[in-house]
């Protein structure tokens, strides 16, 4: 299972939340350059249309690669109550060929992204990977180089956990409390519920440039 919440930032604020970040996790920042490709299966592969993402990770020396299906969402009184999504995730690296073998399989490309960022990944009551990014839209076919921004001067900021059954509610009090001292430059809520830019990030982010992260928020 993997716990997770989303929100968003304006580029120019994207520095500041990294000097939060960096006071917070206490590790250094990894760069990210993923290319993501979702698949999606053809009717006649099952009852139910599924879909895959295949993670190219452009920032090793040699591309490797990860395929990723997500799958539903907990439900019942209990998850709808809590600010973070809970779902069920299976992921497992897999060989350069991937791409070939889910087309040979009846897998369709349905599109494409470009992932450009850092992430921070350290643990705080759970395993937290912070995931800063922008996503970017190719132009051409797999053409990453000519990528360009889906929302120019807005950032993606995702934070994610792994979980069982057995262990997600302290994964999400984990992740709650972390996420409370990002408040003040964004808010986080489950993916798909948008809240927009938070109003004081001109201020909070103004605050962490002046003084590289040292003022409690």
């Amino acid at each position: 299972m993997e716990c997770v919440v989303q929100g968003i930032i304006e580029t120019k604020h994207v520095e500041a939340l990294e000097i939060l970040l960096q006071g917070l996790c206490g590790v250094h920042r990894e760069s990210l350059r993923v290319h993501e490709l979702c698949l999606k299966s053809v009717p006649n592969l099952g009852l139910v249309s599924s879909e895959i993402r295949l993670l190219c990770d452009l920032e090793q020396p040699e591309p490797t690669w990860t395929v990723r299906h997500v799958g539903g969402a907990l439900r019942g009184a209990g998850a709808d109550q809590i600010s973070v999504l809970v779902r069920n995730m299976m992921e497992s690296k897999v060989s350069k060929n991937a791409l070939r073998l889910f087309y040979a399989l009846g897998y369709k490309l349905d599109h494409e992204l470009l992932r450009v960022g850092f992430t921070f990944q350290f643990h705080r009551g759970a395993q937290i990977t912070v995931t800063v990014s922008s996503v970017n839209k190719m132009l051409k076919l797999h053409s990453t180089d000519e990528a360009v921004p889906v929302t120019p001067g807005i950032q993606l900021v995702e934070v994610t956990a792994p979980a069982s059954s057995e262990n997600y509610t302290e994964v999400v009090a984990a992740m709650s409390s972390f996420c409370e001292y990002l408040a003040p430059l964004l808010h986080l809520s489950k993916p798909g519920v948008s809240t927009g830019v938070v109003p004081t990030a001109a201020a909070a982010a103004a605050s962490l440039m002046s003084d590289g992260g040292g003022t409690a928020l």
